[in-house]
């Protein structure tokens, strides 16, 4: 059995949402079990109407929630020990559950699951990694909004955890990877990014093939199976795509309806264009891992529907089925062990 706990008062929604999107990763995962954790007067009412959910599902009552608009610090003294996203996050902590959910305050998220999970050995900053559709396949891309700003070295960390991620989610041996960057020639960018390539390239890690620079548009291609980027960038190139595939879905709706001609013509091609909308959906998607704790935590989108909020969830099962924490411990300490030169000569001009 997986067991993933599910902060069920995170998201724009709470219950009303996560709790129906459970019912869909149940009848699709048998073999899944849930840790719910929110208000009983919230929670309950919804559960009680899902009883394919109930057969499943352990319930906890938390007497706080965390708010979309609390600060970190702010949902960190209010709500340790007792809040329903500290009590989802402690689970995997304690081993009762195998990963954790939420859609909860991305801030607070993260300040709880670093000062409760603690990070990896060597890590200094989690990274946030999305799942990324590409014309090839699909990528990882990371940072994408945990670390703003970030340095040679976290830089590196961030490509460890993204290859040991695209290794053990798409069973590639030696994942590409790329760092994203202004342009393709060496002498171009910023010095951290300049500096990373150089550490990479010198490293030779047997986990993965450091491809060079990318730039934007070699997201979308797939150029290479694990983009690597500060959180500002990374952000603002998550945000963008999302809003142009819903941009671009507008306009073929739009254009299909607009004449007699163009309706009949869509008749035709109703399967080519259904097979679009699902490439470009971004609920297929959702979900962003925290990489670099001490256990596995999945962040939703506030706003995520039930499709959405189902999608994260079953990128925590996917994660625990193929040991992405095991493998990316082993991954770090094989680096961090070798201690390659361009590591060494990292540390030691910022000692």
């Amino acid at each position: 059995m997986i067991r993933i706990s599910i902060d069920a008062m995170g998201g724009d929604h709470g219950p009303e949402v996560t709790l129906p999107s459970l019912v869909r990763v149940v009848e699709r995962r048998p073999d899944v079990r849930f840790l719910i954790f929110g208000r009983e007067e919230a929670v309950l009412p919804v559960l009680d109407r899902l009883p394919r959910l109930k057969e499943v599902s352990t319930f906890a009552h938390c007497d706080v929630a965390v708010r979309m608009d609390d600060k970190p610090s702010q949902a960190l003294r209010q709500g340790r020990w007792k809040s329903s996203m500290w009590r989802a996050i402690e689970a995997v902590k304690s081993g009762e559950a195998d990963a954790c959910i939420s859609a909860g305050n991305t801030g607070a998220l993260m300040a709880m699951s670093k000062f409760c999970l603690r990070t990896m050995a060597d890590i200094e900053r989690p990274a946030i990694a999305a799942i990324w559709p590409t014309i090839r396949s699909q990528s990882v891309v990371l940072d994408v909004g945990a670390t703003i700003g970030a340095d040679a070295q976290q830089l590196v960390d961030f490509a460890i955890l993204g290859a040991a991620l695209a290794n053990a989610l798409f069973d590639i041996e030696r994942p590409t990877v790329g760092l994203l960057n202004v342009g393709v020639e060496e002498i171009k960018g910023q010095e951290e990014v300049k500096e990373a390539g150089r550490m990479l390239r010198e490293a030779e890690l047997a986990t993965m093939r450091y491809e060079g620079f990318v730039e934007g548009d070699d997201i979308g291609k797939g150029t290479v199976d694990v983009v690597v980027t500060e959180g500002f960038a990374g952000n603002i190139a998550l945000k963008a795509a999302e809003g142009t595939a819903r941009q671009i879905s507008t306009y073929l709706r739009e254009a299909m309806s607009r004449t007699l001609m163009a309706r009949i013509g869509y008749l035709f091609a109703r399967g080519a264009f259904e097979r679009l909308r699902e490439k470009m959906d971004v609920r297929k998607t959702n979900g962003g891992v925290f990489l670099g704790l001490k256990g596995i935590v999945v962040k939703s989108h506030g706003g995520a529907d039930e499709e959405s909020f189902a999608a994260a969830v079953e990128l925590g099962y996917e994660m625990v089925r193929s040991g992405v924490f095991d493998k990316t411990r082993a991954t770090l300490d094989l680096f961090h062990a070798r201690k390659p030169a361009a590591l060494a000569g990292h540390i030691a001009s910022n000692a």
